[in-house]
């Protein structure tokens, strides 16, 4: 009996025990799936539940000032699976092959996101319409659609360094698109549904749709006729010369609206994949370079507001100046003699800007350069922009002065340029540049409205009118002849300045030449910028190059904006208007034929070939108006050896150009003196083998 009473008690003992020992293992489970691992399942528990797929909203549409679209959002279906549903199906190999057999993708891929340990899964996003039918048509377990929206842009690659480029999570990544992404993307919307351990909605569970707002509309400063007429002329020169890059910007002085805005190379935004990642690069805000000459207006209107010099003043220019222990020349050391400074303008004559910089002095200069705006960003509505280079005030010396007065040294952007020119076409304020004129909701209620904005006054009005009629001489007399528009007043500055060489110093063959300026002269509309980087042949000066795309452009945007043209004086025997006769010794006939025409001439063809070694009447003639122009032809071909070619006439060229001319036609030059050329042996006109040398003597201006 004691015995049996012994085992019971150890019986329930050990059932007590094993109790224990089970309550304390069950609350320590509890305690690890409630406490340690309660978020963690939870978690998986609503992923099992809920179904939440995104909505997104449709971007903006950007148009151009008139009301015609240039960026828009279209529809399109995006895939994406919920693996929950794709596991419970037991079909998830089935699944992948045939999603990637319909989207061309790796099937092992696939495979792995639509069995990954998630609740949303995208498969491919804004596919191609009959891609997505397929889709739609098998029905398959787990896998779902949804509307999206993306950037199509209608105009192809008008504009396209404005509009940028949107990414495919609606996102813009580059141009206006990027800048103002926080309105024009607007803000995504939910769905949300609760299924049951079935795979069911559940009819009286969660179900929550919230809209997405889609985004507000932009209304560009540009107008997407004077776009063209600028990408048209742009693209024209950027073939023709094989340049590296080039830039035209066209604005409104007196409010900063940009009208027109490109850069070469240019690409496709609706197929930017294709092309380099380079050719997105905005060189009209993005880059910066020694302007060279156009660099010269500020120099004058720092002058001239301080009343330094006058345009009646006289400057003697021998070629040469000496700073220091450096000296300073004009183009191929060309002696300009005594001259007025409206004439040193238009010369564009190195030493006589030398001159009058120096006597400026470098706290004035530095003073008028930030005023103008240089050294710093002009706040232009565009991401990405460069704030340009200056040389360090507190380390400038008077070489740097030297230097900086005629266009080198410092570094500056092509939209800076425009700004600052704009200065002396609006009377001597400094207005800034935006891109956008307003920002409109859905309804039609502007809710961002972008004014004129003036950030100081730079130059007096007085100054500013002054340096607009020397400009306008520029045009008519001087460096920037071909930028001429027959029945408007045209202002501007040519400038040609060498490349900075990676190793430092500059570059001996490539150049940037630029054209900028202002139109009609006496009531500007328009203010024109054309950079062109590194353009190959020969004439390669700013007023060659880029002066004729400034002159087509700024000739048919103010026609197209109805500005009147003055009158031209009656071609009578009384009042009969002359002009002056154009150089276009050693240009291509077409270009040739085109230069004598835009200055209201005729030509007449002599012999054949493709290159003009003599004209009649000589360079710099002043004729009338409608009178003729005879070009004499020879038919060199580049790169042929032994070839017959004509000697060209070279007289009043300085010895640069004479030797790339001669170059140009295999010939080699024997100088003998310097300055200009008077004399030649053999004669122009003479017919000779390629390879052969020409005597050139040069005398200085004067003798």
């Amino acid at each position: 009996m004691q015995t049996t009473r012994l085992l019971i008690r150890k019986r329930i003992a050990t059932l007590f025990f094993l109790f224990i020992i089970g309550f304390f293992v069950l609350s320590g489970r509890l305690v690890w799936v409630q406490f340690v691992k309660g978020a963690e399942l939870t978690e998986k528990a609503i992923q099992n539940r809920m179904r939440d797929i995104p909505v997104e909203s449709k971007r903006g549409i950007i148009y151009d000032r008139n009301g015609n679209e240039l960026a828009i959002s279209i529809s399109a279906d995006s895939i994406y699976v919920i693996p929950a549903e794709v596991k419970r199906s037991g079909k998830a190999k089935e699944i992948a092959a045939k999603l990637a057999n319909i989207l061309e993708a790796d099937e092992e891929d696939i495979y792995k996101r639509i069995t990954r340990n998630s609740s949303f899964e995208w498969i491919k996003r804004q596919v191609e319409p009959e891609k997505s039918q397929k889709i739609r048509e098998l029905d398959l377990p787990g896998v779902g659609m949804t509307e999206e929206s993306r950037r199509y842009y209608p105009k192809g690659t008008l504009a396209s360094h404005i509009l940028g480029i949107s990414g495919i999570d609606n996102t813009g990544l580059e141009g206006i698109d990027q800048y103002y992404n926080d309105l024009v993307g607007g803000t995504k919307g939910r769905i949300i549904i609760e299924h049951d351990a079935a795979n069911r909605p559940i009819p009286e569970a969660t179900h929550k749709y919230i809209a997405p707002v889609d985004g507000a509309n932009l209304i560009l400063t540009i107008d997407e006729t004077i776009q063209y007429i600028a990408e048209r002329e742009l693209d024209k020169m950027f073939k023709e010369r094989n340049a590296k890059s080039a830039a035209a910007i066209v604005m409104d002085p007196a409010t900063g609206e940009i009208l027109a805005m490109a850069s070469r190379p240019t690409f496709d935004p609706n197929h930017y994949n294709d092309y380099p990642a380079s050719n997105r690069r905005n060189f009209a805000i993005n880059d910066v370079y020694e302007p060279g000459s156009t660099m010269k207006i500020t120099t004058a209107s720092m002058a001239l507001e301080e009343k330094v010099i006058t345009p009646e003043s006289h400057l003697f220019c021998p070629g040469q100046v000496k700073v220091g222990k450096e000296s300073i020349g004009c183009s191929g050391d060309k002696a300009h003699g005594d001259q007025t400074f409206t004439k040193v303008v238009e010369n564009s004559c190195n030493v006589g800007f030398v001159k009058v910089g120096l006597e400026v002095g470098v706290d004035t200069y530095f003073k008028y350069i930030n005023s103008f705006g240089f050294g710093q960003k002009t706040g232009i509505d565009l991401p990405g922009e460069a704030t340009g280079i200056l040389v360090n005030q507190k380390n400038a010396k008077q070489i740097d002065l030297a230097t900086m007065s005629m266009g080198q040294a410092n570094a500056v952007t092509p939209i800076q340029l425009v700004t600052a020119v704009s200065v002396i076409a609006n009377g001597g304020n400094l207005v800034k540049p935006h891109m956008v004129k307003q920002v409109i909701d859905n309804e039609g209620i502007v809710i961002k409205k972008n004014e004129p904005q003036i950030v100081r006054r730079v130059i007096s009005e007085e100054t500013a009118k002054t340096l607009a009629g020397i400009l306008e001489g520029v045009v008519s007399n001087g460096t920037g002849k071909n930028a001429y528009i027959e029945g408007y007043k045209v202002a501007g500055k040519t400038g040609t300045a060498q490349k900075v060489a990676p190793t430092g110093g500059y570059m001996a063959s490539e150049y940037v030449a630029s054209f900028l300026g202002f139109a009609p002269a006496d009531n500007p509309k328009l203010a024109c910028i054309v950079v062109v980087d590194a353009p190959q042949g020969y004439p390669y000066y700013g007023g060659w190059v880029a002066a004729p795309p400034f002159r087509e452009i700024l000739k048919d945007s103010l026609r197209y904006l109805e500005v009147p043209a003055h009158e031209l004086k009656d071609q009578t025997k009384d009042s009969i208007e002359q002009v002056l006769v154009p150089d276009v010794v050693n240009l291509p006939l077409a270009e040739a034929i085109s230069t004598i025409n835009n200055r209201g001439l005729n030509v007449k063809v002599s012999g054949t070939g493709n290159i003009v070694w003599q004209q009649t009447p000589k360079p710099q003639t002043k004729i009338n108006r409608g009178s003729q122009v005879i070009i004499s032809l020879s038919p060199f071909a580049a790169g042929e050896q032994n070839s017959e070619v004509t000697v060209p006439d070279l007289q009043g060229k300085s010895m640069k150009e004479v030797a790339k001319i001669l170059s140009d036609l295999g010939l080699h030059l024997l100088p003998e003196g310097y300055g200009l050329a008077y004399e030649q042996t053999p004669e122009a006109g003479k017919v000779i083998t390629s390879g052969s040398s020409i005597k050139v003597k040069f005398q200085p201006v004067g003798e």
